[in-house]
């Protein structure tokens, strides 16, 4: 499926995975744009799903609620990796997505088998489209939603270096200390790893990249030194 609509050769579906704090969105953004990909970040898509089940009153640990009304929010993603945009039901809801709030509720709602089926086939469809090719981040795409991508990259770091990436990222209060962030990322860690439905895993066939002790520049030198040895091969 992801490879029938592609219309040059040098188009490549390349799927970076990896848990929260190892560079995934900025070494995937970078890449696409050096590269002349489309970007997609399927967590973003996650968070807009959340988004809305919270503004729209849904109690997210009720499955059952969650599963009814999976299907009813529009979620549209920009791949330009320049301004990666996500609206749903027309409304920009880049920022809201990246609240606490959300943060917090995110792994419930996505543990959910229909809101996976949903986004799933929302990211096939991206990924499909896209005319010469794409990077897609997340947590699942070499396992779950794209199998056959051209490219897997699993990005992985020590707790410690993500805690303290993760940590520069949140804003004002929502920092907090950096043993509470590590002890959230553990937590998140646990509740993808472990869920029964596309669970965060690295595909048998991916490179492992680990970022601990390389600086961003040198994690997406690396990304797309792959990703051109991928399409000279092709």
């Amino acid at each position: 499926m992801e490879t029938a609509a592609r219309t040059a050769p040098a188009a490549v579906i390349v799927a970076i995975d990896g848990p929260a704090g190892t560079g995934k969105s900025s070494t995937s953004k970078a890449v696409a744009a050096k590269l002349g990909l489309g970007y997609l970040d399927t967590g973003a898509q996650y968070r807009a799903i959340t988004w809305w089940m919270v503004a729209n009153g849904i109690d997210v640990d009720d499955a059952v609620a969650v599963a009814d009304a999976a299907g009813k929010p529009a979620i549209v993603s920009g791949t330009d990796p320049a301004n990666p945009t996500i609206t749903v039901d027309g409304t920009d809801v880049s920022g809201p997505i990246r609240t606490q709030e959300v943060t917090s509720r995110v792994s419930a709602v996505s543990a959910v088998p229909e809101v996976r089926t949903v986004i799933t086939e929302l990211q096939r469809t991206i990924a499909a489209e896209a005319p010469r090719g794409i990077v897609v981040e997340g947590r699942d795409i070499g396992t779950t939603v794209l199998p056959d991508a051209d490219l897997k990259i699993f990005l992985t770091a020590s707790p410690e270096v993500r805690a303290a990436r993760r940590s520069g990222e949140l804003k004002g209060k929502e920092a907090g200390d950096l043993a509470a962030t590590q002890a959230a990322l553990a937590k998140r860690d646990a509740l993808d790893s472990g869920r029964k439905t596309s669970p965060l895993a690295k595909a048998d066939d991916a490179v492992e990249v680990d970022t601990s002790e390389l600086t961003l520049d040198q994690v997406i030198e690396c990304v797309v030194t792959l990703v051109e040895e991928k399409r000279t091969a092709a």
